[in-house]
């Protein structure tokens, strides 16, 4: 791959990761909710960190190893649960499937651009992205099945 088109792809990861935390900040602005509000700042919190490592590869200052790759539990709620419209008094689990969607929208993204490169650095890079975005994605299906789908007394 071309420096030119790393730049470019990289370029693109950093305004990605921008447009994920402006969704999430402009989100919180919408909702009533504490407890929803203050999951997504802990997203926004993550996206940003994700811009951060982007720039740092972008200017040279890296650690490949910076993200480790972890085994996902891949829950697949948001590819069979419909994404819900935003309004300021959505249920909790509601805000947590739309993340999820948003973060499932995002792993694609970066698997997608992953598996269009050859083995290499930039590969890597990709793959690393796409699984911190199924963490995310991980992390808001189980918050919305343990809220839409709370634990009884019964079982």
């Amino acid at each position: 791959m071309t420096e030119k088109n790393l730049t470019t792809l990289i370029e693109m990861a950093i305004q990605r990761e921008i447009e994920a935390y402006d969704f999430y900040m402009e989100l919180i602005e919408k909702l009533s909710d504490a407890t929803a509000k203050d999951t997504l700042l802990f997203i926004a919190a993550e996206e940003k960190k994700h811009r951060a490592f982007l720039e740092s590869y972008r200017e040279g200052r890296y650690d490949l190893n910076a993200f480790r790759m972890k085994e996902v539990t891949y829950y697949k709620i948001a590819e069979y649960e419909k994404e819900p419209d935003i309004n300021p008094d959505m249920p909790k689990e509601h805000v947590f499937l739309l993340a999820a969607h948003r973060e499932l929208r995002s792993h694609n993204f970066y698997k997608e651009l992953a598996e269009a490169h050859p083995e290499g650095e930039a590969k890597g890079m990709l793959l690393k992205m796409a699984n911190e975005e199924l963490k995310h994605k991980e992390k808001m299906e189980y918050l919305y099945a343990n809220t839409a789908f709370p634990q009884t007394s019964g079982g």
